[in-house]
């Protein structure tokens, strides 16, 4: 199982454009200048592109049983030092003017989900996604991994697949892949599908035909 990081450092760039319906994006991009906008722009095209390539080399296979899933299967939330889990690391990254107590829980700070460009003020609105559920990646290959294997998968701060986002849209997104859900904000779309690619596309997973196309169109909007 790879763990390359080939398309990361473009889509995360490319996402500062594509998340144009959240305000606290705008509020980074506002004063920007046009060469920098252009730059930007140029980022995005590499990233669908190679996005594009890269569900090419995904294997194309029906869905696998759920069979012996469980979230328990996939430790979450694990120990990442000076008293943070994985939830309160990125609640810390994908927030504004966050501060937390001695045990590294919030207590103030803002949240704008690039699913719906809505802000939180209290993090119990807010639900750490996974691009791919769980449930998805066991469809599609994780079922074969080691414990330790999800582990990683489940916690991986180096990639795309940890998102601070609104709790019910997270949770009408459920177990869905692009075929079935995508994030109510059109805008974000394009950069939806590249972090699924790349998620993927890393770990090796498969994807169905018809997740295929919903990719595909996604891209379309890049």
């Amino acid at each position: 199982m790879r763990k390359s990081t080939t398309l990361r450092a473009i889509a995360i760039t490319a996402s500062v454009l594509l998340l144009g319906g959240c305000a606290a994006v705008k509020d980074r991009v506002e004063g920007a200048t046009d060469s920098s906008t252009t730059a930007t722009s140029g980022a995005e095209t590499d990233a669908a592109d190679t996005a594009r390539r890269q569900l090419d080399e995904l294997k194309v296979a029906p869905d696998g049983p759920m069979d012996g899933y469980s979230r328990d299967r996939f430790p979450h939330w694990s120990n990442q030092g000076e008293g943070c889990n994985t939830r309160e690391v990125v609640l810390k990254r994908d927030g504004d003017g966050v501060k937390v107590d001695d045990k590294c829980r919030p207590t103030t700070g803002s949240w704008t989900s690039p699913y719906d460009g809505e802000t939180w003020t209290d993090p119990s609105d807010v639900d750490i996604d996974h691009v791919v559920p769980l449930a998805e990646a066991w469809r599609s290959g994780a079922s074969t991994w080691t414990d330790d294997e999800r582990e990683q998968f489940a916690n991986d701060l180096d990639g795309v697949n940890l998102l601070a986002v609104t709790d019910r849209v997270n949770q009408a997104k459920g177990d869905k892949g692009p075929e079935s859900w995508r994030p109510p904000l059109e805008s974000y779309w394009c950069t939806y599908a590249i972090y699924w690619i790349d998620v993927k596309h890393t770990w090796e997973l498969t994807v169905e035909e018809d997740e295929k196309v919903a990719l595909k169109d996604m891209l379309d909007r890049c």
